[in-house]
This record gives C-alpha cells, structure tokens and sequence, in this order.
C-alpha cells in the first residue's frame, strides 16, 4: 500500500469507562484503535504479555490484533478511546456498526481487516500531559453509524479534527527518522504561496525565519523532501510548468514569465534537465498521448 492510499478516517470515538472488575472479553477489532487511560486501573492483555494500565498510558492496536481488557476491581478505568483506519474500509455486508469487533477468530473475515501503517508504532506508553490528548480527542467524538446525508457536513468536520489528531499521534509515537521535520513542512506550504505569487526568496530568507543555522536547516529540508532548497523551488515551478503545457494554450514565454524564471532560455534549459525534453517536445508529445 502507498502512502498516497493512506487516508485516516475514524469511525467511533468516544470517553467509555468501566464498571469494577468488567472485562472486554478476547476480541479482535476490524479498526484499528487508540486509547487513553484517563482515569482508575486495569490490564491490558496483548500478543502474550499483560500491560497494567493507569492514568496517562497511551495503547496503539493495530486492526486484527487480538487483545483483553480487564478494569481494576477498585478503582475501573476509563478509556477515551476511537476506532479509525488508515483508509476507509467499507464493512456495511458484515455490520451495522462502522468499527465492528470479532469475539470468535474464526469469523473474523480477514480482508475487511483494515491496513496496517508502514512504520511500527509503540503498543504502550505513557504520556506526559493528558489534556492536550483529551483535547484532541473529545474534538472528534463520533457515534459508530455510518456516514449519511443527514450526517455528512458533521461528518467533515469530525474527519478534519482527527487528521489533526494523528499528526499529533505520528509525531508523538514515530522515530524522529520515520517523519519530516514539522518545520519544514509548514515551511514548505509558504514557500510555494511566495513563488506563486512571485516572491522568490533566497534559502537564507528562510533559515532566518526559523532561527537555525544554514547547515542545519539545508540537512532538515533535504531529509524532508529529498532535494535542497534550490532545487525544490525549481521542481516546483517546473512542475505547475508542466500543467500550463498540457492545460492551457499559453505559450512558453508566457509559461516562462508566469513562473518568474529569468529568461526563456534558462526555463527551457531546467526543464530539459528535469523532464528529458524541452517545453515544445513535452507538450507535443504529452498532447499526442
């Protein structure tokens, strides 16, 4: 599965707490899921180990994962918890709640088992503060039906909230080598609004910004985007190049002077560089596709 078909989309999201002593039962989860322990006790049995769990412990289980849950006798937990998948899985044939569970392992029907994500995500562990995780949660409580009409525009908004709560997530639980450097990434979204709009900055205009240094800031943003600075400004430009080619009937000093290059002549030489073929070359042979 590539990371373009990755789109996390949560299907139940709630604040659940136990009764003393109750029990999940075994289970297998079609979804995956994420919980937080904000309150009370209990233990987590998964993959032949026993988790004990209290306030402020953090659970990852992939979809398929068999897994118990058992509340403290005296003081039961409470889980904020949602069941989400990677990208949306339709199990409407097999249930009418969205994030169906397994209770018997021979049932489960194991291609509506949701995707796993590409890089290993810890099962447990504890986080610092709760109330931004609560925070984040409780933006996005949802019941477990399906997506409707009458539910939809609600639906948008609960879907954008959980976006923002995975990349709280990813960037909480993954290795800092498995995920670019936020910066970059909010860095990345002005520099194509400035070279959109004309406003080509040098790479230092941005390290400034950023308070690090050039070598630090050159190694970050190759890291993220595989090119330096430079070059990424100039795929970029050669890029919404390549669309006004094929879209558009502008010429390619029109093309040239949309996208700020210095002379006609230097946009053709980048582009050869960069596609194999000059800007006539690219559009004739792309229309005749």
């Amino acid at each position: 599965m590539t990371f373009s078909s990755f789109h996390p989309y949560v299907y139940y999201a709630t604040r659940y707490p136990f009764a003393r002593g109750q029990t999940s039962f075994p289970r297998i989860c079609y979804a995956s899921s994420i919980y937080l322990i904000s309150e009370g006790r209990g233990t987590l049995n998964m993959l032949g180990k026993t988790y004990m769990m209290e306030p402020g412990s953090l659970v990852y289980i992939p979809a398929g994962q068999h897994h118990e849950w058992l509340a403290d006798l005296e003081r039961p937990m409470v889980h904020i918890c949602c069941y989400f998948d990677w990208s949306y899985v339709e199990r409407s044939a097999i249930s009418d709640w969205a994030a169906p569970i397994c209770y018997q392992a021979e049932q489960l029907v194991a291609e509506l088992v949701g995707p796993s994500f590409p890089y290993a995500i810890p099962e447990v562990l504890a986080v610092d503060s709760m109330r931004p995780w609560i925070d984040h949660f409780q933006s996005f409580y949802k019941t477990g039906e399906y997506t409707s009409g009458k539910t939809f525009l609600r639906s948008l908004t609960t879907q954008r909230n959980f976006q923002d709560f995975i990349e709280y997530f990813l960037q909480n639980v993954l290795k800092e080598d498995h995920i670019p450097d936020p910066r970059i990434g909010r860095l990345l979204t002005q520099m194509e609004q400035n070279l959109l709009s004309g406003a080509e900055y040098p790479p230092a205009y941005y390290y400034e910004s950023l308070h690090i240094s050039r070598g630090h800031f050159f190694e970050i943003f190759k890291q993220t985007t595989g090119y330096s600075p430079v070059q990424y400004m100039n795929r970029f430009r050669i890029g919404r190049a390549m669309e006004d080619l094929l879209h558009t009937n502008l010429s390619i000093t029109d093309i040239s002077e949309k996208y700020h290059f210095s002379s006609v002549h230097y946009f053709s030489r980048l582009f050869r560089k960069q596609t194999g073929q000059s800007p006539r070359e690219y559009r004739l042979s792309e229309q005749f596709k």
